[in-house]
């Protein structure tokens, strides 16, 4: 275990050594060369339907949609962006800041997002100039191995060193865990256990928080392009995604249009009858039952027993409840969502935080709405990390072409999700800073410039 890792690590440092110094035109061709050649087909469709298969969870098009906008999307982020030497002066304050590589990166790859994870942490990892070691969840070792022999092949062609990219063959917890204490920063996108583990590491590391986005829907929105918007989203790759609706909170004056619109876009409304039969198939002993996960609606409501009408995309469960007694309020990551009425505003605020309390605190809600004073009172009541207004969530929260969040699949949660960065992981967290500091005319003020004249007399 631990000479196989050593062995890896010996790889991928001296491999960083050799671009330790490079320049931005050389780290960024590194990073377009990578970018380019996993968007060309065959490779992008076979890989998509590689994951698939080895995975068993959700689709292939989706899987290809998500190679070929994520890792366009996550080369126009990076394009141009200044990583190299020099990154920041200010002459009135007399500072230089000097961007520096971390060394190795040791990257945690889930079976949920195991086609483009990779691409877009190598190409963070090389444009901050480190090596990344990327170890796979066992349902994904295949698919690992074949879009990182892909950017290898791309890195050599060039004559760069293929070792900057390094795919973990053997999978192994303790081979995981190992990696984590020889590696110099951790880039854990998994589940709770993945990250807790990270942080036990005693190595820096960037986790990730579980997912359960919830979005507000009121009045003012047309329902059938909210229904639109959430259905792409809550079926894309079969719910595989942390930012997908897991619940909708649903202003109660139009409950009716709201269902009547999502029934149109292939929703099913689970009756009351037919609610404990699916919530006994999708927990088992107080746990969610993996295989429901990232499964077509029509596979899971047979488990349940559930007759569905012919077309149906995903399913609707009424809840009232939140909290562990409501399994239905947390993350199912599937092609269910759960439905909330609500009357005042305060209230679905208010609801918001109970669920994400209970379920992924800190990750993402949504709203759909055009009030603008609703969007800001959300936004500064909740303890969420990501307010995505008028979106599909899934499509949104890791950078859209449509918005301006910093394009990634490794989404910090804050401290509210146990995390230590509340952003979008990119490229700008994976290396370090020197700061320059020279002198410049004293700018010490007086007292009577600093302070106020009422805190001076005592009042």
């Amino acid at each position: 275990m631990i000479e196989y890792i050593t062995g890896l690590m010996s790889r991928a440092r001296a491999a960083q050594k050799e671009i330790e110094y490079f320049s931005q035109e050389k780290v960024d061709h590194m990073c377009e060369l990578i970018a380019w050649a996993t968007i060309q087909e065959p490779f992008a469709r076979n890989l998509a339907e590689l994951a698939e298969e080895e995975t068993r969870m959700g689709d292939v098009e989706s899987k290809h949609a998500k190679l070929m906008n994520k890792i366009r999307a996550g080369w126009f982020d990076l394009k141009g962006k200044k990583s190299t030497g020099i990154i920041e002066e200010d002459t009135a304050l007399g500072l230089i800041k000097i961007a520096k590589p971390v060394g190795v990166i040791g990257a945690m790859i889930p079976c949920t997002n195991c086609e483009a994870t990779q691409v877009l942490k190598a190409m963070n990892a090389l444009k901050s100039r480190n090596a990344i070691i990327m170890a796979p969840h066992p349902r994904g070792i295949k698919t690992n191995e074949k879009v990182i022999n892909e950017m290898r092949k791309a890195l050599e062609s060039q004559g760069y060193p293929a070792d900057l990219i390094i795919a973990m063959d053997e999978v192994t917890m303790d081979n995981s865990q190992e990696l984590m204490k020889q590696c110099d920063l951790i880039l854990a996108t998994g589940g709770a256990g993945l990250v807790t583990a990270a942080y036990s590491s005693g190595t820096p590391a960037y986790g990730v928080g579980a997912g359960n986005a919830v979005t507000i829907v009121d009045e003012t929105q047309d329902m059938a392009e909210v229904a639109d918007k959430i259905r792409r989203s809550k079926t894309f790759d079969l719910g595989t995604s942390c930012s997908t609706e897991n619940a909708c909170l649903v202003k109660k004056e139009i409950y009716s249009d709201f269902i009547t619109a999502m029934q149109a876009e292939g929703g099913y409304l689970v009756t009351a009858e037919e609610k404990p039969k699916l919530q006994a198939t999708m927990w088992v002993d107080g746990n969610l039952n993996a295989k429901i996960v990232a499964q077509p609606a029509a596979k899971i409501a047979g488990m349940a027993g559930i007759d569905l009408p012919e077309g149906t995309k995903f399913m609707m469960v009424e809840e009232t409840g939140i909290g562990a007694d409501f399994p239905f309020s947390g993350e199912k990551l599937s092609v269910v969502a759960t439905i909330y009425q609500w009357e005042d505003f305060d209230k679905a605020i208010e609801m918001v935080n109970d669920i994400t309390n209970y379920s992924g605190a800190g990750h993402s809600c949504g709203i759909h709405t055009s009030n603008r004073d609703r969007v800001l009172r959300l936004s500064e009541k909740v303890k969420i990390s990501r307010v995505i207004v008028n979106q599909p969530q899934c499509l949104a929260n890791s950078g859209s072409w449509i918005n301006g969040m910093p394009t990634t699949l490794t989404l910090g949660c804050g401290t509210w999700g146990g995390n230590i960065s509340s952003e979008n992981i990119t490229w700008k967290h994976l290396m370090n800073t020197t700061w320059v500091t020279s002198p410049i005319p004293n700018r010490q003020p007086t007292d009577e410039d600093l302070f106020s004249s009422a805190v001076r007399s005592g009042q």
